[in-house]
Protein backbone atom coordinates (compact mmCIF):
# COMPACT_ATOMS: atom_id res chain seq x y z
CA UNK A 1 0.00 0.00 0.00
CA UNK A 2 1.30 3.62 -0.70
CA UNK A 3 2.60 5.42 2.02
CA UNK A 4 -0.57 8.55 1.42
CA UNK A 5 -3.17 5.71 1.07
CA UNK A 6 -2.19 4.40 4.82
CA UNK A 7 -4.81 5.15 7.36
CA UNK A 8 -2.38 6.05 10.20
CA UNK A 9 -0.23 8.08 8.01
CA UNK A 10 1.10 11.22 10.13
CA UNK A 11 -0.88 10.04 13.54
CA UNK A 12 -0.32 9.03 16.95
CA UNK A 13 -1.56 5.75 18.73
CA UNK A 14 -1.22 4.49 22.51
CA UNK A 15 -1.95 0.35 22.76
CA UNK A 16 -1.61 -0.49 26.93
CA UNK A 17 -0.33 -3.94 26.81
CA UNK A 18 1.62 -3.24 23.86
CA UNK A 19 4.72 -5.94 24.38
CA UNK A 20 2.94 -9.26 23.83
CA UNK A 21 -0.01 -10.68 22.51
CA UNK A 22 -3.06 -9.26 21.04
CA UNK A 23 -1.66 -5.78 21.79
CA UNK A 24 1.44 -6.75 20.17
CA UNK A 25 -0.24 -7.77 17.35
CA UNK A 26 -2.08 -4.46 17.22
CA UNK A 27 0.28 -2.71 17.49
CA UNK A 28 2.22 -4.11 14.69
CA UNK A 29 -0.59 -3.55 12.44
CA UNK A 30 -1.06 0.03 13.62
CA UNK A 31 2.57 0.45 12.60
CA UNK A 32 1.97 -0.93 9.12
CA UNK A 33 -0.93 1.66 8.52
CA UNK A 34 1.37 4.46 9.23
CA UNK A 35 0.62 5.20 12.52
CA UNK A 36 3.71 6.21 14.86
CA UNK A 37 2.98 3.93 18.16
CA UNK A 38 3.96 4.06 21.28
CA UNK A 39 3.74 0.60 23.79
CA UNK A 40 3.14 0.44 26.76
CA UNK A 41 3.21 -2.38 29.97
CA UNK A 42 4.90 -2.73 33.11
CA UNK A 43 7.95 -4.60 31.56
CA UNK A 44 10.70 -2.70 29.86
CA UNK A 45 12.41 -4.91 28.48
CA UNK A 46 9.62 -7.04 27.07
CA UNK A 47 8.74 -3.82 25.46
CA UNK A 48 11.95 -2.72 23.81
CA UNK A 49 12.60 -5.97 22.74
CA UNK A 50 8.99 -5.89 20.83
CA UNK A 51 9.18 -2.27 19.63
CA UNK A 52 12.66 -3.03 18.31
CA UNK A 53 11.38 -6.01 16.01
CA UNK A 54 7.78 -3.95 15.44
CA UNK A 55 9.59 -1.70 14.02
CA UNK A 56 12.18 -3.55 11.92
CA UNK A 57 9.15 -5.22 10.00
CA UNK A 58 6.96 -2.52 9.13
CA UNK A 59 9.71 0.46 8.72
CA UNK A 60 7.66 2.77 11.23
CA UNK A 61 8.17 4.43 14.37
CA UNK A 62 7.80 2.15 17.32
CA UNK A 63 8.26 4.15 21.31
CA UNK A 64 8.19 1.85 24.24
CA UNK A 65 7.24 3.38 27.45
CA UNK A 66 6.86 1.40 30.87
CA UNK A 67 3.97 2.77 33.01
CA UNK A 68 2.10 1.15 35.31
CA UNK A 69 -1.72 1.96 34.06
CA UNK A 70 -3.43 0.51 37.21
CA UNK A 71 -1.02 4.02 39.06
CA UNK A 72 -2.64 7.35 38.09
CA UNK A 73 0.91 9.21 38.69
CA UNK A 74 2.21 6.51 36.12
CA UNK A 75 -0.31 7.13 33.76
CA UNK A 76 0.16 10.72 34.07
CA UNK A 77 3.65 10.82 33.45
CA UNK A 78 2.97 8.15 30.19
CA UNK A 79 0.81 11.24 28.62
CA UNK A 80 3.27 13.32 29.63
CA UNK A 81 5.53 11.96 27.41
CA UNK A 82 3.20 11.53 24.41
CA UNK A 83 2.45 14.77 24.58
CA UNK A 84 6.17 16.58 25.08
CA UNK A 85 7.26 13.67 22.06
CA UNK A 86 4.33 14.34 20.05
CA UNK A 87 2.12 16.71 21.45
CA UNK A 88 -1.08 14.79 20.30
CA UNK A 89 -3.00 11.53 20.08
CA UNK A 90 -4.91 10.23 17.80
CA UNK A 91 -5.92 6.64 18.98
CA UNK A 92 -5.73 5.31 22.09
CA UNK A 93 -6.57 1.21 22.72
CA UNK A 94 -6.97 0.09 25.53
CA UNK A 95 -6.09 -3.76 25.18
CA UNK A 96 -4.24 -4.22 28.57
CA UNK A 97 -5.27 -6.87 30.99
CA UNK A 98 -5.05 -10.02 32.93
CA UNK A 99 -7.24 -12.82 34.56
CA UNK A 100 -6.78 -16.04 36.77
CA UNK A 101 -7.20 -19.57 35.89
CA UNK A 102 -10.65 -20.59 36.42
CA UNK A 103 -11.68 -20.31 40.61
CA UNK A 104 -14.85 -20.95 42.55
CA UNK A 105 -16.35 -17.42 43.51
CA UNK A 106 -15.75 -17.79 47.30
CA UNK A 107 -12.17 -18.81 47.08
CA UNK A 108 -11.13 -15.46 45.00
CA UNK A 109 -8.75 -13.52 47.44
CA UNK A 110 -8.90 -9.82 47.62
CA UNK A 111 -5.87 -9.34 46.03
CA UNK A 112 -6.64 -11.64 43.22
CA UNK A 113 -9.90 -9.56 42.83
CA UNK A 114 -7.82 -6.19 43.65
CA UNK A 115 -5.42 -6.78 41.14
CA UNK A 116 -7.80 -7.72 38.73
CA UNK A 117 -9.78 -4.51 38.78
CA UNK A 118 -6.71 -2.36 39.00
CA UNK A 119 -5.31 -4.01 35.13
CA UNK A 120 -8.56 -4.16 33.69
CA UNK A 121 -10.80 -1.97 34.46
CA UNK A 122 -9.05 1.07 36.53
CA UNK A 123 -6.47 1.22 34.12
CA UNK A 124 -8.57 1.63 31.02
CA UNK A 125 -10.20 4.51 33.18
CA UNK A 126 -7.28 5.83 33.79
CA UNK A 127 -6.23 6.13 30.44
CA UNK A 128 -9.56 7.44 29.05
CA UNK A 129 -9.72 9.59 31.61
CA UNK A 130 -5.61 11.42 30.35
CA UNK A 131 -6.83 10.48 26.36
CA UNK A 132 -9.41 12.58 26.89
CA UNK A 133 -8.15 15.45 28.48
CA UNK A 134 -5.37 15.04 25.57
CA UNK A 135 -7.79 14.81 22.87
CA UNK A 136 -10.49 17.69 23.97
CA UNK A 137 -6.99 20.24 24.24
CA UNK A 138 -5.32 19.57 20.84
CA UNK A 139 -5.73 21.25 17.59
CA UNK A 140 -7.14 19.42 15.67
CA UNK A 141 -9.30 18.50 18.57
CA UNK A 142 -10.79 14.67 18.35
CA UNK A 143 -9.58 11.30 18.44
CA UNK A 144 -10.15 7.60 18.79
CA UNK A 145 -10.95 4.96 21.93
CA UNK A 146 -11.29 1.54 21.07
CA UNK A 147 -11.77 -0.80 24.34
CA UNK A 148 -10.80 -4.63 24.16
CA UNK A 149 -14.32 -5.79 25.70
CA UNK A 150 -13.71 -9.27 25.51
CA UNK A 151 -16.67 -11.89 25.00
CA UNK A 152 -16.71 -11.67 28.87
CA UNK A 153 -18.24 -8.32 28.28
CA UNK A 154 -21.51 -10.12 27.74
CA UNK A 155 -21.30 -13.64 28.77
CA UNK A 156 -19.11 -14.92 31.33
CA UNK A 157 -17.13 -18.53 31.84
CA UNK A 158 -17.84 -20.42 34.82
CA UNK A 159 -15.58 -19.04 37.78
CA UNK A 160 -14.73 -15.90 36.61
CA UNK A 161 -16.45 -13.65 38.49
CA UNK A 162 -13.87 -10.89 38.42
CA UNK A 163 -12.52 -11.05 34.75
CA UNK A 164 -16.27 -10.72 33.81
CA UNK A 165 -17.19 -8.14 36.07
CA UNK A 166 -14.70 -6.30 34.95
CA UNK A 167 -15.41 -6.51 31.17
CA UNK A 168 -18.80 -6.19 31.32
CA UNK A 169 -17.86 -2.44 32.97
CA UNK A 170 -15.33 -2.07 30.37
CA UNK A 171 -18.77 -1.79 28.02
CA UNK A 172 -19.93 0.87 30.23
CA UNK A 173 -16.75 3.04 30.18
CA UNK A 174 -17.22 2.84 26.15
CA UNK A 175 -20.59 3.84 26.13
CA UNK A 176 -20.15 6.85 28.53
CA UNK A 177 -16.52 8.01 26.86
CA UNK A 178 -18.47 7.60 23.94
CA UNK A 179 -21.19 9.87 24.89
CA UNK A 180 -18.87 12.38 26.95
CA UNK A 181 -16.47 12.63 23.78
CA UNK A 182 -19.23 13.00 21.17
CA UNK A 183 -19.40 16.80 21.23
CA UNK A 184 -15.29 16.84 21.29
CA UNK A 185 -15.26 14.77 18.43
CA UNK A 186 -13.70 11.68 20.49
CA UNK A 187 -15.15 8.55 19.22
CA UNK A 188 -15.14 5.27 21.48
CA UNK A 189 -16.05 1.91 20.55
CA UNK A 190 -15.04 -1.63 21.91
CA UNK A 191 -14.07 -4.80 20.18
CA UNK A 192 -15.26 -8.16 21.90
CA UNK A 193 -12.63 -10.66 21.10
CA UNK A 194 -13.49 -14.54 21.28
CA UNK A 195 -10.20 -17.42 21.57
CA UNK A 196 -7.40 -15.25 19.81
CA UNK A 197 -4.59 -17.25 19.56
CA UNK A 198 -1.73 -16.20 22.76
CA UNK A 199 0.15 -17.33 25.55
CA UNK A 200 -3.11 -16.59 27.73
CA UNK A 201 -4.91 -18.82 25.21
CA UNK A 202 -3.13 -21.41 25.15
CA UNK A 203 -5.13 -23.45 27.17
CA UNK A 204 -7.75 -23.36 24.96
CA UNK A 205 -6.31 -26.47 22.85
CA UNK A 206 -6.09 -29.32 25.78
CA UNK A 207 -9.19 -28.30 27.22
CA UNK A 208 -11.24 -25.63 28.93
CA UNK A 209 -14.26 -25.74 31.75
CA UNK A 210 -17.60 -25.36 29.84
CA UNK A 211 -20.96 -24.14 31.41
CA UNK A 212 -22.18 -27.59 31.53
CA UNK A 213 -19.39 -28.58 33.83
CA UNK A 214 -17.83 -30.30 31.32
CA UNK A 215 -14.13 -29.97 30.20
CA UNK A 216 -13.57 -29.33 26.11
CA UNK A 217 -11.07 -27.63 23.81
CA UNK A 218 -11.95 -24.83 21.60
CA UNK A 219 -10.84 -23.59 18.36
CA UNK A 220 -8.51 -20.31 18.44
CA UNK A 221 -8.23 -17.38 15.07
CA UNK A 222 -4.65 -16.03 14.65
CA UNK A 223 -4.31 -12.56 16.50
CA UNK A 224 -3.90 -10.83 12.91
CA UNK A 225 -7.84 -11.13 12.24
CA UNK A 226 -8.15 -9.06 15.37
CA UNK A 227 -5.33 -6.60 14.54
CA UNK A 228 -7.16 -6.17 11.23
CA UNK A 229 -10.54 -5.37 12.50
CA UNK A 230 -8.58 -3.08 15.06
CA UNK A 231 -7.21 -1.09 11.93
CA UNK A 232 -10.16 -0.88 10.37
CA UNK A 233 -12.35 0.70 13.71
CA UNK A 234 -8.89 2.88 13.61
CA UNK A 235 -9.30 3.97 9.98
CA UNK A 236 -12.84 5.30 10.13
CA UNK A 237 -13.06 9.28 10.09
CA UNK A 238 -14.34 11.02 13.10
CA UNK A 239 -17.63 11.01 12.35
CA UNK A 240 -18.35 7.35 11.91
CA UNK A 241 -17.73 5.32 15.19
CA UNK A 242 -18.15 1.22 15.42
CA UNK A 243 -19.41 0.77 19.03
CA UNK A 244 -19.19 -2.75 19.24
CA UNK A 245 -17.75 -5.30 17.42
CA UNK A 246 -17.54 -9.20 18.05
CA UNK A 247 -14.37 -10.91 16.21
CA UNK A 248 -14.64 -14.67 17.70
CA UNK A 249 -13.21 -18.54 16.69
CA UNK A 250 -16.19 -19.02 14.36
CA UNK A 251 -16.91 -22.57 15.87
CA UNK A 252 -16.15 -21.32 19.31
CA UNK A 253 -19.43 -22.37 21.43
CA UNK A 254 -20.25 -18.95 22.44
CA UNK A 255 -23.65 -18.82 20.60
CA UNK A 256 -25.68 -20.63 23.12
CA UNK A 257 -23.45 -21.06 26.15
CA UNK A 258 -25.01 -22.37 29.07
Amino acid sequence: MAAEERAGEGRIALVTGGGTGIGRGIAEALSAEGFSVVITGRRAEVLEAAAREIAGRTGGSVRAVPADIGDPASVQALFGEIENAYGRLDLLVNNAGMNLPAVPMEEITFDQWSAIVSANLTGAFLCTQQAMRLMKAQRPRGGRIINNGSISATTPRPHQAPYTATKHAITGLTKSTALEGRPFDIACGQIDIGNASTDMTSRMNSGVLQANGEVAAEPTIPVAHVARAVVYMASLPLDANVLNMTVMATKMPLVGRG
